[in-house]
């Protein structure tokens, strides 16, 4: 298949775990695909091409978003996944800490976002995947920042599809539970959690997510829904949980269940009752 005729997808934090998935993925099914990581050396020796991109700087998203349009003509299809988890309670988070969490996963993706939607809307169609997490569906204590950052992915999210709806643009966001990824071992624990008031707790809570990331489904699962919604004909969900039913089911429950059962039911999972 020509260049001209596959479809150009952007994926952004493709030098590992989901990104790295769904970029091998979507190569794999002939699509041009763009992956970025903020180290040229990370994507060495990928199928797809690789382009270096910090999020949280605005001259190099716009650089990179330009490089690709420069080669490829078009971006169809961004799946914004870059980001990472920030563990601590939230007393023992600076304000540093967390301005450096929600640049990340929030305002990264605004970023670029902002520098993909001209392009798109000037041709009447695109798609933007978010790459979201359970954790902004649930607050999960010991990682509220990250929460936070993810429950105003799905905010931004719902309001980009009101917006975007009348030029043929489609957004969506994808919720992950627990994935077997790097996220375990590259977790950035808060500087105040050393010492803290909190350490009995949280490291107990902590304990739980990294056994739970370390016996979840791969990152291709994740890779393979996105492939569908991004090979599918007609507007995605809203939203779409992915993982182990175990915690999918979150999702159902927080709709059904009273809220004071849902707290003290999460609360008791993670031994904070």
């Amino acid at each position: 298949m020509s260049g001209d005729e596959r479809r150009v997808v952007l994926i952004t934090g493709a030098s590992s775990g989901i990104g790295q998935a769904c970029a091998r993925l979507l190569a794999a099914r002939e699509m041009r695909v763009f992956g970025t990581s903020r180290r040229a050396d990370g994507l060495a020796g990928e199928a797809f091409e690789g382009v270096v991109m910090d999020v949280c700087d605005d001259g190099s998203v716009t650089r990179a978003v330009e490089r690709v349009l420069e080669v490829a003509g078009r971006i169809d299809v961004l799946i914004n996944n870059a980001g990472y988890a920030l563990a601590g309670a939230v007393e023992d988070t600076s304000i540093t800490e967390a301005q450096r969490q929600l640049d990340t996963n929030l305002i990264g993706v605004l970023r670029v976002t902002k520098a993909v939607l001209p392009g798109m809307r000037a041709r009447g169609k695109g798609l933007i995947v978010n790459v979201g997490s359970l954790g902004g569906v649930v607050g999960m204590p010991f990682q509220g920042v990250y929460s936070a950052s993810k429950f105003a992915l799905e905010g931004l999210t719902e309001a980009l599809r009101h917006e975007l709806r009348g030029f043929g643009v489609w957004v969506t966001i994808v919720e992950p539970g627990d994935v077997r990824t790097q996220i375990t071992d590259n977790r950035v624990i808060a500087e105040g959690a050393a010492g803290s008031e909190y350490a009995g707790a949280f490291e107990k809570v902590m304990r739980i997510c990294e056994k739970e990331e370390r016996e979840g489904p791969e990152a291709m699962v994740v890779a393979e829904l996105i492939g569908r919604i991004v090979r599918a004909r007609g507007e995605p969900r809203v939203r779409y949980a992915v993982g182990r039913v175990g915690q999918t089911v979150v999702v159902w429950a927080k709709r059904v269940l009273p809220a004071g059962v849902f707290e003290w039911a999460l609360g008791v999972y993670f031994g904070v009752r």
